[in-house]
């Protein structure tokens, strides 16, 4: 092989090298990331807050588009209050069309949600104690503990930083992770800036005098 050959090759892999390194930057190291939930998205279930659009075939009278109140329940004419939180769109169909079949001959029911803001409160992040603004924020893809601390003006002159938990809903219930947000903030360390989900909450303690933090 002659030497412009050699030199290209070399260049190649220098290259793909640079890439490699550049791709792992600011991931935090040691394998010690939480556990990302990978369970299959459930199906939609309404919740408080949401507008709902209720068709009743032949029956343009009782159809409707109507927000789920906070009792979670939603009126119907002919039927009353309907209980719609926690269930699927086809299931508030099936029991409107069954209370309706009293009063109207094999009703045919459909249901859809047009605004599902209760989706959007279940899908935000929070961080909590000793920050400028404790904050509850829309959750955004790529959003790393540093964006939401920073997004909630930094840490307090009080604030145990080191000592910082983030809650993760990993199945069936929560775990806790330990942050080091002084690391983070004050020697650029990103080993705990842990990529967000959908429901993360930040918790950020007081200092104590008893640790001897004051």
């Amino acid at each position: 092989m002659d030497t412009k050959r050699i030199t290209v090759l070399q260049t190649a892999i220098m290259v793909m090298l640079a890439s490699f390194l550049a791709a792992c930057a600011g991931v935090p190291e040691g394998g010690n990331n939480p556990p990302v939930t990978t369970t299959e998205p459930e199906p939609y279930r309404i919740g408080v807050g949401d507008t709902v659009s209720i068709h009743v075939w032949r029956n343009p009278e009782l159809t409707q588009s109507i927000v789920v109140r906070p009792d979670g329940n939603i009126s119907m004419p002919l039927m009353g209050d309907v209980e719609a939180e926690g269930l699927r769109p086809e299931d508030l169909a099936d029991e409107i069309s069954a209370g309706l079949s009293e009063v109207i001959r094999s009703p045919e029911v459909t249901v859809m949600v047009d605004s599902p803001v209760s989706a959007e409160y279940r899908n935000r992040v929070r961080i909590t104690g000793q920050v400028g603004q404790p904050i509850s924020v829309a959750y955004r893809q790529g959003m790393t503990v540093l964006d939401l601390v920073l997004e909630a003006g930094g840490l307090t002159s009080f604030a145990a930083g080191d000592r910082a938990v983030m809650h993760r809903h990993t199945g069936e219930e929560y775990e806790s992770f330990n942050l080091n947000l002084e690391a983070i903030l004050e020697d650029g360390d990103m080993r705990t800036n842990y990529t967000i989900q959908p429901g993360d909450v930040v918790s950020v303690p007081r200092k104590t005098l008893l640790r001897g933090e004051l």
